[in-house]
């Protein structure tokens, strides 16, 4: 959830963030899996059933989805920065190496200049910029492939492909362990981080809420987004994942519990790495709010500078990106595995049967290898950008949520809907998601759209 946060006081963001998991993000939860609990279908065919008028939705979403296929390049960054935390001397945290610069600036020099310093770079950045990406001019220079992360990306596609191989009989075993594991990393960095000095300083900026914020339209956009990305709305996954639901399964419960967990759990990670944060701007003698990062500064320059500055820097190193490639495996094979499910419920007759859907699910994740290598290219990095920025975008996100309230909502009807889910559950849902179905989603998506043009000029 923190990830965008660098521009605006946390506690700010924490307002609307709240506000909009109410009338946004579990009325929207709740609509998707009951969606693919009732007709028991991927996310293209589901709507054949529903509403054959908003088949595009799934067509949509299909598109959505292979683009949202290059993330597994952050899983390939993280193994190649777990691999390279082993070492006795941490890379990132020294100026002596072949890919550093005459301006680069060691950990230990920069905790002991002030925060003006100019025309030097942290060996961090140095680090993320010239021995990871070895970034180029732009995209029109590709260069060559950088083999390391060409490695790790086939060994993050390897992973994949046997944990979806056999279907959710397979995938679903893996999940016992990528879901679960992470809690007891993030619990362990989260006792670390919070007895750090300076820990509290961050969380202080984490929590306490700048209120003339709150009439920035940005702030309200921003965590509109943020628990779109995090509830997996609008991407099609939450229909196919509850598409393998038994038929009386109480998604209605099981929507608040999961909402509940995944904004929890975002609420704790905050506090990680704010502490952590914090005890950068305490050793920097800065304030928190120049050393916040957002996006891949955040995990690939900050934090590893900041663990390399505590104690025993290799093994909270270690803990901290073997929780990051777990976290980015589960969400990358979920995915995987409901483009691919859709797609067969699609031809069911040609592709079911176990034999051709192993033969399918290789293509899938082989071509998606081979394609992905001018990721892993010099200037493979403004390849990435392009697809993150133009790809699964906000934009995206709010124009599927109106389509889909508007197809249930108005054309299905939101009351026929309600009974549906009476019927699977047992309990008929308030009038209040029948409001944000019909009226709230689509009126705030709509705003949203329009500030994001404006934001975007």
């Amino acid at each position: 959830m923190t990830t965008h946060t660098s521009v605006f006081t946390a506690g700010a963001f924490l307002v609307p963030y709240g506000l909009l998991a109410v009338v946004c993000g579990i009325p929207l939860f709740l609509l998707e899996s009951s969606v693919g609990q009732y007709t028991q279908e991927g996310f293209i065919t589901c709507w054949r059933k529903l509403c054959p008028l908003a088949q595009g939705i799934g067509f949509g979403q299909l598109i959505m989805s292979l683009c949202a296929f290059i993330y597994i390049l952050i899983e390939a960054w993280a193994l190649l920065y777990l691999v390279f935390s082993f070492r006795s001397q941490l890379p990132w945290a020294s100026c002596e190496n072949t890919w550093n610069t005459a301006q680069c600036l060691s950990l230990q020099t920069s905790t002991n200049v002030t925060a003006n310093q100019t025309n030097t770079t942290s060996a961090a950045i140095e680090f993320w910029e010239r021995r990871v990406l070895a970034m180029s001019g732009g995209i029109e220079e590709l260069g060559s492939v950088r083999w390391d992360l060409a490695l790790c990306l086939l060994a993050c596609w390897v992973f994949c492909y046997f944990s979806i191989w056999k279907g959710v009989r397979s995938s679903g075993k893996v999940a016992y362990f990528t879901a679960t594991f992470p809690y007891v990393m993030l619990t362990i960095l989260l006792i670390r981080g919070l007895t750090l000095p300076g820990a509290w300083q961050g969380v202080y900026y984490y929590l306490y809420p700048d209120l003339n914020r709150l009439t920035i339209l940005k702030v309200w956009i921003e965590a509109g987004s943020q628990i779109f990305f995090s509830y997996s709305l609008t991407a099609g996954t939450l229909n196919v994942l509850c598409s393998y639901n038994e038929y009386n399964n109480n998604c209605y419960k099981d929507c608040f519990w999961l909402c509940l967990l995944n904004s929890g759990t975002s609420f704790v990670a905050g506090f990680v790495v704010f502490s952590v944060l914090g005890f950068m701007a305490q050793k920097q003698g800065v304030t928190v709010d120049t050393v916040v990062e957002s996006g891949p500064g955040l995990a690939f320059i900050a934090y590893p500078q900041a663990t390399a500055m505590m104690p025993l820097p290799q093994f909270w190193t270690v803990c901290f990106f073997l929780m990051l490639i777990l976290l980015t495996v589960d969400t990358h094979f979920v995915i995987v595995e409901s483009f691919i499910t859709t797609v067969i419920d699609l031809f069911p007759k040609l592709l079911r049967a176990p034999l051709r859907h192993k033969i399918f699910v290789l293509i899938i994740c082989l071509s998606s290898f081979l394609i992905q290598l001018t990721l892993v290219t010099e200037g493979g990095i403004y390849v990435f950008q392009l697809i993150d920025f133009y790809g699964s975008t906000r934009v995206c996100q709010n124009f599927m949520a109106i389509s889909q309230c508007v197809a249930v909502g108005w054309i299905f009807g939101a009351d026929r809907f309600l009974n549906i889910i009476k019927d699977m559950t047992g309990q008929r849902p308030s009038v209040f998601f029948k409001l944000c179905w019909k009226y709230i989603i689509p009126l705030l998506s709509v705003v949203s759209l329009r500030g994001s043009n404006r934001l975007s000029l």
